[in-house]
């Protein structure tokens, strides 16, 4: 059958939709939307595009366009005008490892892709056996880790822990505090909510008193005070007590933020469960706990990221995580001068860590939305 001609699909007096204008979808609606909507918005817009042309450029020369990539075992070998990468190259596995020996690295790498891995695995939706991975990682990997990072035994040469630095010990520092803060925090807010006096007053206590001090007194209590009330006889080392730290002090910080979503949870919610039937510690895990985490997710994952960032204070107890050991490489003599390339370098990998951390939390949100989200 033959199609009938355009101008007779159509009713008479009809036409056919037309196109919305240009100006009203696409990138030129979205620049007036968002750039261009108000005079205030306009003069923004342009002071801001000439601070780009003012800083951006003269970054993109001298990071790239003007630097030196050549290797090199001082700064004799920065020839040019930009930026001596020469550093990061000569010294750039010292930075990933410290002062970690040479032929025992591999079990550095061995034990991060024991860890990455199964936690790429416990974050995707679509792999499967996930309870058997939260085993393995939360039950198994702590201890495989310390027995490849340390050795002393099993045919493993050990590796005293002064020898660890770089972005393995800041990796080692972040996931320790991460991993431990985290259930911590949950078991401070509900002891802070108990109804029972003496433990709400504990954990008030020790939210209270943790939160009004910097973590450099953490640590140096840590590193300090902490072996003057073990047993006699009984010992941790330095990076021990780091870790304890770092975990108690983000355990602190997370208690509040977890509260905060406790408090969030309509009161019809508690009245709902305990008309199921449901006690205490089944209400809290099913029904409130769940919720509350879910609304707090940026507040976590904010914590999360400062913890990782506060890191770089185990200087002050004589740790070299990256950013440490990184000043002490444009100290030397051979590199003195190269302060910017440093800091650049370290602020990269922070951005990487952060912003991946910042990305997914993201993803989360999206993912757990359920219809409260204004």
């Amino acid at each position: 059958m033959a199609e009938r001609p355009e101008t007779e699909k159509y009713p008479p007096g009809q036409h056919p939709a037309l196109p919305p204008p240009a100006s009203q979808v696409g990138v030129i609606a979205w620049l007036r939307d968002n750039l261009f909507s108000g005079p205030v918005n306009i003069a923004l817009t342009l002071l801001s595009l000439y601070l780009i042309w003012l800083t951006v450029p003269p970054i993109i020369e001298w990071a790239i366009i003007d630097a030196n990539f050549n290797a090199g075992e001082s700064r004799e070998a920065c020839v040019r005008d930009g930026a001596c990468w020469t550093m990061i190259r000569a010294r750039f596995w010292q930075f990933m490892y410290g002062f970690y020996p040479v032929n025992e690295r591999w079990r550095i790498d061995l034990g991060l892709v024991l860890f990455f891995v199964p936690m790429v695995g416990l974050l995707i939706d679509r792999v499967p056996a996930k309870k058997y991975i939260a085993i393995f990682l939360f039950g198994i990997y702590p201890f495989l880790a310390f027995w490849l990072f340390s050795g002393g035994f099993w045919s493993l040469p050990a590796v005293e822990t002064r020898l660890w630095g770089g972005l393995f010990l800041t990796i080692l520092l972040g996931a320790v505090g991460i991993v431990f803060s985290l259930p911590m925090g949950v078991i401070l807010a509900l002891g802070r909510r108990s109804e029972l006096p003496v433990i709400r007053l504990l954990c008030t206590a020790f939210i209270e008193i943790t939160r009004a001090v910097p973590l450099i007194t953490v640590l140096f209590m840590a590193s300090v005070m902490l072996p003057l009330f073990l047993p006699e006889g009984v010992t941790f080392d330095k990076l021990m007590r780091a870790m304890i730290g770092i975990a108690l002090f983000g355990a602190a910080y997370m208690a509040e933020v977890v509260r905060g979503g406790l408090q969030a949870i309509p009161r019809g919610q508690y009245e709902g469960a305990m008309a199921m039937g449901l006690g205490y510690w089944q209400m809290t895990g099913l029904i409130i706990m769940p919720q509350a985490l879910r609304i707090v997710i940026p507040g976590i994952v904010n914590t999360f990221i400062g913890l990782f960032k506060d890191t770089t204070l185990v200087i002050v107890i004589g740790l070299f995580e990256l950013l440490n050991i990184v000043q002490a490489a444009f100290r030397d003599a051979n590199w003195a001068g190269l302060a910017k390339e440093g800091y650049a370098f370290v602020a990269i990998v922070f951005f990487l860590f952060c912003f991946s951390m910042s990305r997914y939390s993201l993803y989360l949100e999206r993912k757990l939305h359920t219809g409260h989200k204004r």
